[in-house]
């Protein structure tokens, strides 16, 4: 008895090294960060050819193995690149969907921490037991429009049984010949999912998917639970409260799924909102910093013991998100006034070039909103809708507008300016109001779901906030927000 005992506290004392020597490479990973970021990609919708020179210098690099190992429908190149000599096989898969790139930035930001001196005890053991495998880029059609479906106009996700898609033949062929004991299915998901019951966003959420209707949990499956509570304890670190779960319902056409029954413990990671980071890159740190950390974990062994407790433990995705909720307004309808909670979404619209993109903001719902949330809430309590105003001088050009005079025009009740010589090539107002050509008939103004909300907030008869396209300005600030928008209306 004494004896094991003693061989309890020693294997006590072991793991809280281990977790120890853990906590302190996501500490550094998290703290030098900048260091490795791959700075050449900067902004979501990138293409396939901004990925090509980075792909190039590692096949240049004697310390990796690139190879190509398909083509996409359009006859984009896909490549696979691996390091590592140990025994288990970890294979990392990202941009399935072509519109869902946040993980295609963090694997070369992962890639450049594997090439660099730093951390050379860590890597020593990753290396030593691991062999890595990353396919950046699966969707590189649907990249080049930023969509989510490939060019014959099918979810690759859903393609693992029929396989009629070159992309999902490469992605099942490259599964089978490594035999993958790990598997990362890498995504975006909206910016709208929230962890269940809070008004958090779901930053990170994952799923260990089932491999049959029973949702059974065998070593393959557990093993990647595990892993997956392993992550959710990195991330709450840094994001508290802002990790969700997927539903397990199993898809039988899924590849996740499929992958998961063929015999790699699978992972799935879904990126979603992080309040104030548009471009998501926070989240796209945080991608790094977790997935560098489980590759360790799997390389020292010490998921094994985390419990499945953990994984269940984290809340299941919720979608009650809005970018903005107005919270018991005072609308008057027909000569009665109504309070009426407002839930908004801003829509990206994609220029010309799938380069940029503008917003054109609508009303999601309307009534009462008490069980949803917002990225950014008003109580309006108190506060009456008065309809927005055209301006009474039609402006020669946009070039006799600017922030300052816009928002000057908001201070008095005006959120539309008539334009008489517009471009072509504008699609929409650079500013907080609406432009609208010389002849454009405003339609008769109601709040309802599916109507652009550009209206004013007023206070005791004084006007103390504006709304243009889904945006909330207050006027006594005298500040537009971020990254905001009006419409060009002809």
């Amino acid at each position: 008895m004494k004896f094991l005992s003693s061989l309890l506290l020693l294997l006590a004392i072991c793991a809280c090294q281990v977790q120890g020597q853990e906590n302190d490479i996501t500490e550094i990973l998290y703290s030098t960060y900048q260091d490795f970021k791959e700075k050449s990609l900067e902004k979501r919708r990138i293409k396939h050819n901004d990925l090509q020179p980075l792909i190039e210098n590692y096949s240049n690099n004697p310390k990796f193995q690139v190879k190509k190992v398909g083509e996409s429908i359009e006859g984009r190149d896909l490549h696979l690149i691996s390091i590592g000599n140990g025994d288990i096989d970890v294979f990392l898969w990202s941009q399935m969907h072509g519109d869902e790139p946040t993980a295609t930035q963090a694997i070369f930001d992962i890639l450049n921490f594997l090439d660099s001196k730093s951390n050379v005890q860590e890597k020593r053991e990753i290396f030593g037991r691991l062999r890595l495998h990353f396919l950046p880029m699966l969707n590189p059609d649907g990249a080049e429009v930023f969509q989510r479906r490939n060019t014959l106009g099918i979810d690759i996700n859903r393609d693992a049984l029929r396989l009629q898609s070159p992309e999902g033949q490469t992605l099942k062929r490259v599964r089978d010949s490594l035999e993958a004991d790990f598997g990362f299915n890498l995504h975006d998901q909206s910016i709208y999912y929230n962890a269940e019951r809070t008004p958090k966003p779901a930053t990170i959420s994952y799923l260990a998917p089932a491999y049959n209707y029973e949702k059974d949990i065998n070593d393959v499956r557990g093993n990647a639970m595990k892993v997956i509570g392993f992550m959710n304890g990195i991330i709450q670190k840094y994001a508290p409260g802002q990790v969700g779960r997927y539903n397990d319902d199993f898809e039988p056409r899924a590849f996740g799924d499929n992958i998961q029954k063929w015999g790699t413990s699978t992972i799935l990671i879904e990126s979603g909102g992080f309040a104030g980071d548009v471009e998501k890159q926070e989240i796209r740190k945080l991608n790094y910093v977790s997935i560098l950390s489980a590759i360790y974990t799997i390389a020292t062994g010490n998921y094994t013991s985390v419990s499945l407790d953990d994984y269940w433990a984290i809340p299941e995705n919720d979608r009650k998100l809005f970018d903005l909720k107005l919270e018991k307004l005072s609308y008057n309808l027909l000569g009665k006034d109504y309070i009426l909670d407002l839930g908004i979404h801003r829509q990206e619209v994609d220029d010309a070039t799938h380069g940029e993109f503008w917003y054109k903001g609508r009303i999601s719902d309307q009534g009462d909103l008490s069980t949803f949330y917002g990225y950014e809430t008003l109580n309006a309590q108190g506060y009456k809708v008065r309809e927005a105003k055209v301006y009474h001088e039609v402006l020669k050009s946009l070039e006799e507008l600017n922030d300052a005079s816009a928002l000057n025009l908001l201070d008095e009740g005006y959120a539309y300016v008539r334009v008489s010589k517009l471009s072509k090539d504008q699609v929409f107002s650079p500013y907080p109001v609406h432009v609208i050509s010389e002849n454009y008939d405003l339609p008769e103004f109601n709040l309802g779901v599916g109507q652009n909300p550009t209206f004013f907030l007023e206070h005791e008869g004084e006007l103390r906030y504006a709304v243009i396209n889904g945006f909330l300005i207050d006027l006594q600030l005298g500040s537009q927000p971020d990254r905001m928008n009006g419409l060009l209306l002809r």
